[in-house]
């Protein structure tokens, strides 16, 4: 069972992989980022276990299916393997915001799933890493530390929400994956 401390839970879609305002409907439209998959492995060889939790309503809006998410993320462990990494658990929510779901960030079923399935009391002390506000708000609850990235929609929640970089605020603000990973490592 991993420490909570030791546990870094990633949003994908603007986190791992380019995002699209018009979803990533397809393994063909799925394009990560060579630094994420590198900073996942890191973490992994560092003895850090990493999940994803991600919403995917497209399914809910008939863009793709869940055969489709699970070519996607086939390929997300194949190539973070390669890389000498492993993802331990990933979560996804299927249903669209009006489906009254538990699970659609910025509730918390995402990460209560993950602390069940790595069979984990508590994610307290753990890293919640998004590039919404909602990626943060689902680890509150939870007592995830909250990191927000540039890459994805970062910038964009940074001008909506531009008191998540004030000084005095607990989430911390990096420029992409691979910088926070590059932090954490040499500070923990």
């Amino acid at each position: 069972m991993p420490s909570p401390d030791r546990l870094v839970i990633l949003d994908r879609d603007g986190v791992i992989n380019r995002d699209s305002d018009a979803y990533v409907k397809s393994l063909e439209e799925w394009l990560p980022y060579p630094s994420a998959l590198q900073a996942i492995a890191r973490l992994t060889q560092a003895g850090w276990t990493v999940a994803v939790a991600t919403n995917q309503s497209g399914i809910a809006r008939g863009y793709y299916d869940e055969a489709s998410l699970a070519e996607m993320h086939a390929e997300l462990r194949r190539l973070v393997a390669e890389a000498g990494g492993e993802i331990a658990h990933i979560a996804h929510c299927p249903h669209g915001p009006d489906d009254d779901c538990d699970c659609r960030k910025p509730l918390p079923g995402l990460l209560v799933e993950i602390r069940d399935a790595l069979g984990m009391t508590s994610l307290e002390g753990s890293w919640m890493v998004g590039d919404s506000q909602r990626d943060l708000q689902a680890g509150e609850p939870m007592g995830c530390r909250p990191v927000l990235v540039r890459t994805g929609k970062g910038e964009r929640t940074l001008a909506k929400h531009p008191e998540l970089a004030a000084p005095d605020r607990r989430t911390h603000l990096f420029d992409d994956l691979a910088a926070f990973v590059d932090w954490l490592l040499a500070t923990q």
